[in-house]
């Protein structure tokens, strides 16, 4: 069955200043329906066509296969991305159903072990962020013996490939702030905090 393009689990007028409507018509609406639709037509009639998502990418990696990679990736990085946001809680048409506005208790615990606290994470992702020279993603990710990561993963990267498993992210394409925040990166990504569903990151845990 061919991927689809999801919906986006908000509405798109509440992640004001974060990200206006008009950036999620051409983030979500053109550039990722985009990397859907090549995703599609790159592996149709082929092997990969019967796989899962994360199957394809890791699959179009090791074979070298950036044409399907590439769009694979962004696929999943996008989906990933656009379940790390929530609108603000006054601005949730059910304050008392709205995500959380803080991380929950095992986030929390594993950020005060392996950063020193939510402060000192969020100081460390910044800079994560902000440095990350031209296109990519900045991501904290949980390795194989369960320590938090941040890293700065280029282009279509993915911690998928590094077997590590991911639980927040931040798109740093400059398509994704750019109508809102021009070239101001820094502003962006600090905004970026108020808008957090801390509840989706919680549950990557479990």
């Amino acid at each position: 069955m061919p991927f689809s393009l999801p919906d986006l689990p908000f509405d798109t007028s509440n992640l004001m200043p974060f990200c206006s409507a008009e950036t999620f018509q051409y983030h979500h609406g053109k550039h990722h329906a985009a990397y859907v639709t090549k995703l599609n037509d790159a592996i149709n009639g082929t092997p990969l066509a019967e796989l899962s998502l994360e199957e394809v990418i890791l699959r179009s990696h090791a074979e070298g296969n950036k044409a399907v990679f590439n769009n694979a990736a962004q696929h999943f990085n996008h989906s990933f991305f656009w379940n790390c946001l929530a609108a603000a809680k006054e601005k949730q048409t059910n304050a008392a159903d709205a995500p959380t506005t803080g991380p929950g208790p095992q986030i929390s615990t594993l950020l005060d072990r392996d950063f020193g606290g939510l402060d000192q994470f969020k100081a460390a992702f910044n800079q994560a962020a902000t440095t990350l020279f031209g296109s990519g993603w900045a991501w904290l990710a949980q390795n194989g013996s369960g320590k938090l990561e941040i890293l700065q993963l280029k282009d279509a990267d993915t911690p998928l490939i590094q077997g590590k498993k991911p639980l927040l992210t931040l798109d740093v394409w400059e398509h994704a702030y750019y109508i809102d925040f021009r070239n101001r990166r820094p502003d962006y990504i600090n905004t970026f905090w108020d808008f957090i569903n801390w509840d989706f990151v919680e549950k990557q845990l479990s």
